[in-house]
């Protein structure tokens, strides 16, 4: 019995190291070595404006009457030549005074269907009226860097990019609580491996908050996906495409306003993680899509399915071992792994207490964070199983 617990903990250890940490490790490697041999990823190309060419600015919405005025603000004012730039609106079932507010905005298009059918519904139905080359998605609540709009584009130059993933920033001030905070930290590591995916081979996916793809690339999606943007691009790089990555070119949102809604879009995206899982099977074929299916595999298959399993099993794990492996000194050592993991546990736990006070440490909420996003994995799986609301989607509050 002793020798298979320890077999299965080694396991579970070794993957949820490599899932967290190693993989960052063996990826930051992998593309020293591609320097090392002199070969990267095209850079990108700043176009002069009689070069660019005619894009789509798409935003999918649904009740966002309190971020209107500042979004459109912020689009009138990217460095892009108005006259090359279509900026669309697809109002999804919104029973607020969006639709009003947009009227108020000349040379944008606006299309509204009254019945709610969720966002994936949303774009398949707009990207009908897309007629331009490139189409720039973005949400209503993220703003754009002035100088996003060219920098995309300019990557878009090389003929192996089909999608163009920017950056997602999460703006925190003095006050912001574990929601705002434990998200920042978790997009700053999550940038970090992206850059690295991308400059090996590919980004693994694109986040909703500023992606931009070919429009010859794009085919509708089942409307109840409920990660559009992950699906979209990931059928793009299926298809033999790259998937470049920016951090030139950015979006800046708040925090959610309190973990509560953090664990809705967390939830979602556990249970839309699975969900591509299925949809993308094929990727898992290493033999076929090589490259992809290593980043694929290790960056989001293994933390969006197994990796939260055997991290929550190994502290029962090294319980049991330390009670029945003979040796004294092994005994000791599995021992001395079931004590850190409970430090660790009521580290968390005691975040979870100080984010309910508004008290915020990198000591605690850090591990908080860590374990409510794993947790999170487990409600997903029971969303998608019980999921009767499509590809509508339940928007989280923002601070």
């Amino acid at each position: 019995m002793g020798s298979t617990l320890e077999v299965l903990f080694w396991f579970c250890l070794l993957l949820v190291f490599y899932t967290y940490l190693g993989y960052g490790i063996v990826i930051y490697a992998l593309v020293w070595l591609k320097r090392r041999l002199g070969r990267s990823f095209p850079v990108q190309k700043i176009l002069c404006d009689d070069d660019l060419p005619e894009i789509t600015l798409f935003i999918a919405a649904y009740n966002e009457e309190e971020v209107v005025a500042e979004k459109m603000a912020n689009t009138y004012g990217l460095d892009y030549p108005k006259d090359k730039l279509k900026i669309l609106w697809v109002i999804d079932g919104s029973n607020d005074s969006t639709m009003e507010r947009l009227k108020a905005y000349d040379a944008i298009v606006v299309l509204h269907e009254p019945g709610r059918r969720g966002k994936t519904a949303a774009i398949n139905r707009g990207m009908e009226f897309v007629a331009t080359p490139l189409v720039v998605f973005c949400d209503a609540n993220s703003i754009l860097n002035r100088q996003a709009l060219k920098i995309i584009v300019g990557l878009f130059m090389n003929s192996s990019v089909g999608c163009v993933s920017g950056e997602k920033r999460i703006a925190v001030e003095e006050g912001d609580g574990v929601s705002s905070k434990g998200e920042s930290a978790y997009w700053k590591y999550e940038s970090f491996l992206k850059s690295l995916d991308s400059r090996f081979y590919s980004a693994v996916g694109a986040a909703g908050e500023l992606f931009a793809i070919r429009r010859e690339l794009f085919e509708p999606m089942p409307e109840d996906t409920l990660l559009d943007d992950f699906m979209l691009s990931m059928r793009i790089a299926q298809k033999g495409y790259r998937i470049a990555y920016t951090p030139d070119a950015y979006a800046v949102e708040r925090g959610s306003l309190n973990i509560e809604e953090e664990a809705k879009r967390k939830k979602r995206i556990a249970a839309g993680g699975i969900q591509s899982i299925i949809r993308l099977a094929p990727l898992l074929n290493i033999f076929k899509y090589g490259r992809l299916s290593f980043l694929y595999v290790s960056h989001r298959v293994l933390r969006w399915s197994i990796t939260p399993f055997a991290l929550f099993a190994l502290l029962p794990l090294s319980l049991l071992l330390a009670l029945v492996v003979g040796d004294a000194s092994f005994s000791e050592f599995y021992c001395l792994l079931f004590v850190l993991q409970v430090l660790f546990y009521v580290a968390a736990i005691v975040g979870y207490g100080f984010s309910k006070r508004g008290i915020t440490s990198k000591f605690f909420y850090i591990p908080y964070y860590f374990v409510f996003m794993n947790i999170n994995v487990f409600f997903g799986i029971y969303y998608l199983l019980n999921n009767r609301a499509g590809g509508a989607w339940e928007k989280s509050k923002r601070r």
